[in-house]
């Protein structure tokens, strides 16, 4: 069956809705995603943590007294119940996939990811530089197109510079080629050194 005639923002929400769909059953089950055996797992949560179960919080008590005064209209009730549960879902689900979708080291790919909207694959081989520093996401103004951000509570803490540009596709289709990498880790150092002597 042809799916030409779905244009690719479509098909990239809905690929999206699924991936993060998928991470609550990893995370019921405590598993992570495409993490093979003898693969090196880094998290990168630890930024954005509390303020993603804070707002889970006021979600939840947003929808309690939501649903309190309208109970006397059953249609509306239901329809911002919807709604409601729908959001609690968007927001748990940033960390979830976050959780399940760490950035993974293999013996010949880096894997850098940002929950479920980016998953890149960097072949170690085309890495020329690896450091370890702190950036806050618009402190040194305008990102240059060639530079992919991916930042966790607006800060990224590792830069990885390529040989060579790698294609990025963002999650509504666009594609465009990036030769430096920016994204944090819980433990950058330990990736750091990790890549290190991977990439040596």
């Amino acid at each position: 069956m042809r799916h030409d005639f779905i244009p690719d923002p479509v098909r990239g929400l809905a690929a999206h809705e699924a991936r993060m769909l998928k991470s609550f059953g990893l995370w019921i089950t405590r598993r992570q995603h495409q993490v093979r055996p003898g693969d090196r797992a880094f998290g990168y949560t630890s930024p954005q943590t509390a303020m993603v179960y804070g707002l889970v919080f006021v979600c939840v008590v947003e929808t309690i007294g939501v649903s309190f005064l309208v109970r006397d209209w059953p249609a509306v009730h239901a329809v911002l119940l919807l709604l409601d549960v729908y959001t609690v879902v968007q927001v748990l689900g940033m960390q979830v996939t976050a959780v399940t979708r760490p950035h993974v080291l293999t013996p010949d790919t880096l894997r850098v990811r940002a929950g479920a909207r980016v998953d890149l694959a960097i072949p170690l081989a085309r890495i020329a530089r690896i450091r370890r520093e702190l950036k806050f996401q618009g402190a040194g103004g305008r990102v240059p197109d060639d530079v992919l951000e991916l930042s966790v509570g607006s800060q990224t803490s590792l830069t990885v510079e390529l040989t060579e540009p790698i294609t990025h596709v963002q999650l509504l289709g666009r594609r465009r080629e990036v030769t430096v990498v920016r994204f944090h880790a819980d433990e950058s150092g330990e990736l750091a050194r990790a890549l290190t002597a991977a990439v040596a």
